[in-house]
């Protein structure tokens, strides 16, 4: 049993495309991270369905990533299988009434944003220049700190391993900053979004401000995770960290953003050991110097 006999009853599976050893720093954001054992690609329903039957059956870990944009994961890697999801899971379906989309949770976040503005629907400008998938966007309601995409849920399916499909109509969701409300233990197949309606000038108009916001804000052109840490009821954690003399304040190839301080780049060669040198670092200073306990928006794999 094991990893091995996993990967020869997955590589000869339809739809389904597996390696094994694969470098994880391919697959992140931060460019950081050792291997996996293995790293599996579903291109359909039935692949991921098989494939998590194959790793039960074998008592190989797993979990599900997206493009990897708010993850750091351990030098040494995950002992396990990584999942990302393929080509079924990426598609778009405009619905009959002009102002809803139905979009697979692979699919990349900002096709989804281009693909709003080409149909002239509105709602998802705020999205503009935040990386990652749909499936990853949505849970952990990805957004800022006043708009967030679970408020545009019209409902979103789901794979519950060993039992199946599973549907929520969105108001019975718990949506809050950074936080969904659904189960842990389910798998994002495919969301639908409610929309309104607007002209390509508007819809650009409010996208190219947001997006100016961000250039102007944060550090878009290094490898990061995006926010590091959660903000505080009422609190912006950037400014705290930035109060407590931190921006600038590296370890190895891993600084703290003078840019935004909530950010922590990878200067060209951090490891994920600087990385979280860095944020332990941070959120100890910032305990001793407000009693806040910062919570981690970035997600760890392989510690």
């Amino acid at each position: 049993m094991g990893a091995f006999n996993a990967m020869m009853a997955l590589s000869g599976m339809i739809d389904t495309d597996v390696i094994e050893n694969e470098k994880l720093a391919r697959h992140t954001s931060y460019r950081i991270g050792g291997k996996a054992d293995l790293f599996v690609t579903c291109h359909s329903y039935h692949s991921l369905r098989r494939t998590i039957e194959v790793l039960a059956r074998e008592r190989v870990p797993w979990v599900i990533i997206g493009k990897g944009s708010n993850l750091l994961v351990a030098d040494a890697g995950y002992r396990g299988a990584v999942i990302t999801l393929g080509s079924e899971f990426s598609r778009f379906v405009v619905g009959e009434d002009g102002c809803t989309i139905t979009v697979g949770a692979g699919a990349i976040l900002a096709r989804l944003v281009n693909e709003a503005l080409s149909r002239e629907l509105t709602g998802l400008e705020f999205a503009v220049g935040i990386p990652g998938t749909v499936g990853g966007a949505i849970s952990m309601n990805a957004g800022s700190r006043t708009e967030w995409i679970g408020s545009l849920v019209r409902d979103v399916v789901t794979y519950k391993p060993g039992e199946g499909i599973r549907h929520y109509p969105g108001e019975q969701i718990a949506w809050g900053y950074r936080h969904c409300g659904l189960p842990h233990d389910e798998i994002v197949l495919e969301v639908t979004l409610e929309l309104g309606q607007a002209t390509k000038d508007d819809i650009r108009a409010r996208m190219e401000r947001a997006l100016t916001r961000r250039r102007r804000t944060q550090p878009l052109g290094v490898p990061s995770c995006g926010s590091v840490f959660k903000n505080p009821p009422d609190r912006a954690v950037g400014a705290m960290i930035e109060e407590c003399g931190l921006k600038g304040f590296c370890q190895g190839g891993a600084e703290v953003s003078s840019v935004h301080a909530n950010f922590i780049v990878n200067k060209g060669a951090a490891t994920a050991a600087d990385v979280e040198a860095v944020i332990r670092h941070v959120h100890a200073k910032v305990r001793e110097t407000y009693g806040v306990e910062l919570q981690p928006e970035v997600k760890f794999l392989g510690f």
